[in-house]
């Protein structure tokens, strides 16, 4: 039986995930209805969509019995959701940012976490299949002990989110430097869609180093990076024995003969291949470190790690183990205000243990 859970929220551009995910797996997940203040844009969701809307959500409860709800709004109305949720008792799987300040955070904290509130955050960064095939390589211990990584994929705390999992890090302490070179380059894709002209804009490309003692996290990155057709996303991990860099893989085996292998992505419906089109996984030398769960449904690489988030989620909502707290989503946050405040300010700045990393 799939899980039904329902959506608050229907506007944005992640509401769009979410329901395009039903839509192709059906025998996982079912929309149980969404909460969409707009009377018109409720009814334009329903017919492109064949869900129900509701106007707030005491309505949507009075006629839905959700597994969990998705808040997928933004600024201070998500946190008023999840406060309303945590009274009811329903499990909240929220959008990234939980909160914009570090007030907020504190205060989720100290009025949900610390009182048992079902809250889990939506970061689907560490769910992107090459992502989980880098950290299955690290978790093997082929690369021994992990010093280093450098995170050139998204911005401040979806970077931060990769960094700690790729650095084994949880709430230590760092020293935080960081800088910011001006140049320009072709402007390309934007949330907003291709290019309509050709023309050269101006490009901030911003670095920061963490240094958390014994392991060094480098963050880079220019805004719309990781649309753009001009600039690559990159990710590299170093380790006592071997590194990741991109999808190369370098390590020296303890018999003294290196291994050069490549993360491999292996998908279904090329060539004479009649499977359907889908990703099936990603292979490294003789093993899988990725297999695709939801194969053979024809999601691409941010669906799939979004219905990653709502696979677990239901697992949590009936009772099984958290994947990305608040206490995890508001490190993420801090981390990228102090990556922020470094850049800017061109002083190194320290990050402490905040309230939520108590008993951690």
């Amino acid at each position: 039986m799939p899980v039904n859970f329902s959506i608050i929220g229907g506007g944005g551009f992640r509401a769009q995930y979410y329901l395009r995910i039903a839509r192709v797996l059906p025998d996982l997940f079912r929309i149980g209805g969404l909460v969409v203040r707009d009377r018109a844009q409720g009814q334009a969701i329903e017919a492109e969509w064949g869900v129900q809307t509701y106007r707030s959500l005491d309505e949507l409860l009075r006629s839905e019995d959700p597994d969990f709800a998705v808040v997928s709004v933004g600024g201070g109305a998500a946190m008023n959701y999840l406060y309303r949720l945590a009274e009811i008792g329903l499990p909240a799987l929220t959008e990234t940012p939980p909160a914009s300040s570090l007030e907020e955070l504190e205060q989720l904290h100290k009025e949900l976490t610390v009182h048992g509130a079902w809250v889990q955050v939506a970061e689907q960064y560490p769910y992107h299949p090459v992502q989980e095939a880098r950290l299955s390589l690290i978790r093997s211990g082929r690369l021994g002990r992990i010093t280093e990584t450098t995170v050139s994929v998204s911005h401040l705390y979806h970077g931060a989110a990769l960094m700690r999992r790729m650095l084994g890090i949880g709430f230590e302490e760092a020293v935080i430097r960081g800088m910011r070179f001006d140049s320009s380059w072709v402007g390309g894709p934007t949330r907003s869609g291709p290019p309509v002209e050709d023309k050269l804009i101006p490009l901030q490309r911003d670095l920061a180093w963490l240094d958390f003692g014994d392991r060094l996290g480098i963050y880079d990155f220019t805004k719309d990076q990781h649309r753009s057709w001009t600039r690559a996303n990159h990710l590299s991990v170093r380790g006592e024995r071997g590194e990741i860099f991109d999808n190369r893989v370098l390590i020296q085996q303890e018999n003294l003969v290196p291994l050069q292998m490549e993360l491999k992505r292996i998908n279904r419906g090329e060539q004479e291949n009649a499977e359907g089109y889908y990703l099936q996984g990603i292979i490294c030398g003789e093993q899988w470190l990725y297999n695709n769960p939801f194969a053979p449904a024809r999601l691409y690489d941010d669906e799939l790690a979004i219905a990653s988030c709502l696979d677990k989620m239901a697992l949590y909502a009936a009772g099984g183990p958290g994947f990305y707290g608040l206490e995890e989503a508001s490190q993420d946050v801090y981390l990228g205000k102090l990556i922020e405040k470094a850049i800017e300010s061109g002083e190194a700045v320290r990050a402490e243990r905040m309230c939520w990393a108590e008993g951690k």
